[in-house]
């Protein structure tokens, strides 16, 4: 692994127990064999993200997402491999050495610091223009109009991309850079019919900055009719728009009460220009658990100042969803008569804003507002069907006190029966309960179920191109054997890690086997130091998934074991034998192993 040798990460790892780490983050309950929460990275209203300390891995059955420690705080923090190193290994107190970066990492790192140098080079390039230049004048009278001061548009980096359509390319040609490196960041497309052209042009440009100040990305609002009005910077090696907040460099800093998200940059401009420094966007996409895990490291509380039309109220209830994964208090700031911030704070002026912050809603409430939009109140047999969609949403509300005060202020509000609609809260919450514990008992389908529960779990992992299949019985059965070590004993004669052929699935047997030989165990969540990328992580972590979700009596995993141990046999069979034609013998003995494989029976009791 680039950076730290192996020794390193393991001793980092080893030291920082996983249920220690991810506790300090979500709230875990101990069940079974395992830890269980809520999944941070997904919605969800019944727990389905699993922790085991025996295998210091995590795994949610939910959404897909897995790994060790490491994959944990990458995933959550939006760290790269090596912060998450750090971090960890600052946690317990260990003494990183000099790091031992290598070559392949270092032009990897190094190419990041280049692409965002060409970021900084094209935002000078893009301010001047706006500030120094004639061509800029249409920019400038736009961003006066809209009220910003130069000191703003100074502080804000903001800029101008000229009318011509390859102006910065030929800028930053003249730079030095490669065509491939434009195209790389974004900035530049290139194409065989039309050559090099900008991404932006006859636009205000605003650099996106990352957490630490680096400009990674930009936002254009276009100067004219042309469509789209608002353009971002694609994704690339350094801008990731689901895990970066425009403004959270400065947000993060401010003295003022919790985050406010607002919809786009320049409602987050006009408020930090107003005296809010406090204000967010999110980057040209729907908020997402991985930006709400950025604000939690900085504060507890957000408050919500999507635009109050159509569009903005849905963005609302989403991000209040998502707001409440990660265990944030949020709250909804009411702009009405006027659109968003900005016109708000123009019309009505800093102080009457203010003022709206301290009224604003909790998320609960505006839901339960949204809800009853939705019915006619007059109408008792509409009341009565606005009282049950209310009581579904007070249900979720799991602490007591809580939900014994949102119960008055509801009734109050709207009117309700106080007795009428706790109980009707209470019922649903009991039904709640009722439904997410129900489980499969059908104990004559054992190797069924067993089967399935594993392939719903692993399929669920968000993998690329070239992951295995849905129901790759390789798969399946180095889940097994990772969950009982034995099973390396007892299948030796019959099982090889050569039987584990697919390209995802054969570098994690070939590990597994290893250290069951030199220590008769294994360690599945050292095998993922070996991936610095997330996505083969979760994939990796799929296989080696922290627990069977439910209990099996030793017929019922037999027979699992049997036909797992076929399928794999079979497979690699069918895999092999095309491969040998030109080798009579070997063909020879695998199509003798393959009129054997049906009459093959493995004891377990035996093991």
């Amino acid at each position: 692994m680039a950076f730290y040798s192996d020794d390193v990460i393991e001793e980092v790892r080893s030291r920082n127990d996983i249920i220690d780490v991810i506790g300090g983050y979500v709230s875990l309950k101990h069940r079974g064999n395992s830890y269980m929460a809520c999944c941070p990275f997904h919605h969800e209203k019944t727990p389905s993200f699993h922790v085991s300390r025996d295998k210091q891995m995590y795994h949610c059955f939910g959404c897909g997402v897995g790994g060790n420690v490491y994959t944990f705080i990458m995933e959550y923090e939006n760290y790269s491999f090596p912060e998450a190193v750090k971090m960890l290994a600052q946690r317990c107190g260990y003494e990183l050495p000099e790091q031992d970066m290598s070559a392949e990492q270092k032009a990897k790192e190094n190419y990041k610091v280049m692409l965002k140098e060409m970021n900084k080079t094209a935002a000078a390039y893009f301010h001047y223009l706006l500030t120094k230049t004639e061509h800029g004048k249409a920019a400038r009278e736009y961003l006066k109009e809209r009220g910003f001061t130069e000191e703003t548009i100074n502080n804000f980096g903001m800029g101008y991309s000229d009318i011509y359509q390859n102006d910065l390319y030929q800028y930053l040609k003249k730079k030095g850079y490669t065509d491939e490196q434009m195209k790389d960041s974004g900035l530049v497309e290139i194409s065989e019919k039309k050559g090099a052209t900008d991404k932006f042009w006859n636009r205000v440009m605003v650099p996106i900055l990352d957490i630490n100040g680096k400009v990674i990305a930009f936002g254009g609002r276009v100067l004219g009719d042309a469509k789209p009005k608002y353009l971002n910077t694609k994704e690339t090696a350094v801008f990731d728009k689901s895990h970066n907040l425009f403004a959270m460099n400065i947000a993060r800093r401010s003295k003022k009460r919790g985050i406010i998200i607002c919809e786009g940059y320049m409602d987050v401009i006009a408020m930090h220009q107003a005296g809010f420094d406090n204000a967010v966007a999110s980057l040209g996409t729907a908020f997402t658990i991985g930006q709400a895990g950025i604000i939690k490291r900085y504060t507890d509380e957000v408050y919500l100042a999507y635009d109050s039309d159509g569009a903005g109220t849905n963005a609302t209830l989403k991000a209040i969803g998502i707001l409440r994964e990660v265990g944030l208090v949020t709250r909804v700031i009411d702009m009405k008569p006027y659109k968003d911030p900005d016109e708000f704070i123009k019309n009505m002026g800093k102080e009457a804003y203010e003022e709206r912050i301290r009224d604003a809603v909790t998320g609960i409430v505006f839901e339960i507002d949204t809800i009853a939009s939705g019915f006619n109140l007059k109408d008792p047999e509409e009341k009565v069907k606005f009282t049950k969609e209310a009581a579904k949403r007070l249900s979720y509300i799991e602490e007591p006190v809580a939900r014994h005060s949102y119960i008055e202020t509801i009734a109050d509000k709207y009117n309700l029966d106080k007795d009428g609609l706790k109980s009707m809260v209470t019922k649903y919450g009991t039904l709640e309960l009722r439904n997410s514990g129900e489980s499969a008992s059908d104990g004559n389908a054992g190797s069924v179920r067993a089967e399935n529960a594993v392939n719903n779990s692993v399929n669920n992992t968000a993998s690329g191109r070239g992951s295995p299949d849905k129901n790759n019985p390789q798969k399946l059965l180095l889940t097994w054997m990772i969950n009982d070590v034995r099973l390396f004993k007892i299948l030796e004669e019959i099982i090889s890690e050569e039987d584990f052929f697919d390209e995802d699935i054969r570098p994690v047997a070939h590990e597994l086997f290893i250290q069951y030989k030199e220590s008769g165990t294994v360690k599945p969540a050292s095998i993922l130091n070996m991936y610095d990328d997330v996505e083969k992580q979760r994939l990796v972590a799929s296989i080696m998934q922290t627990e069977l979700p439910f209990e099996m009596d030793d017929d019922e995993k037999e027979k699992a074991i049997n036909d797992l141990v076929k399928k794999t046999k079979l497979r690699f069979i069918d895999w092999k034998l095309p491969q040998c034609t030109n080798d009579a013998k070997q063909f020879q003995e695998l199509v003798i192993m393959k009129a054997k494989i049906s009459k093959l029976h493995i004891s377990l009791n035996n093991g």
